[in-house]
């Protein structure tokens, strides 16, 4: 059995969605995606066995796969070294994602930070899913 990789990335991004408590759950033996989340009505009722490891998957969030803060060092270290100092100081204050894009925005690396964390989420979830067994299509 293997997933699509849009299916996969389209559950890790509703998992990451805003500040609600997202959960989406692969079935092992079907490749299914089931959906939940806290806030709202659920469009469908997750499985009776959704607890069964064996057979359900829960899909990461991007703080599971450590694409936070970390990542956002790294890209500065690498992309932003004059602002490095800067950014460390974004990020030791709450609000951190809207100044850190403000200064993106200011230096001309909000194409650049787009697509080197779409890169690393990829990479990071690609590896997810090869540790867990779960086989990607695309």
């Amino acid at each position: 059995m293997s997933v699509a990789w849009d299916d996969i990335l389209t559950a890790f991004e509703f998992v990451g969605a805003g500040d609600s408590d997202n959960s989406a759950y692969l079935c092992r033996e079907t490749g299914a995606i089931f959906w939940h989340t806290e806030i709202g009505d659920n469009f469908e009722e997750l499985p009776d066995d959704i607890d069964d490891e064996a057979k359900y998957i829960a899909l990461p969030s991007a703080r599971d796969l450590d694409l936070g803060k970390r990542l956002v060092m790294l890209f500065a270290d690498e992309e932003l070294a004059d602002h490095y100092d800067e950014v460390a100081q974004i990020f030791s204050r709450r609000g951190a994602y809207r100044r850190f894009r403000d200064l993106l925005t200011r230096t001309g690396a909000l194409d650049k930070w787009y697509a080197f964390e779409a890169a690393a989420k990829e990479k990071a979830l690609r590896e997810w899913c090869a540790e867990n067994g779960v086989a990607v299509e695309g």
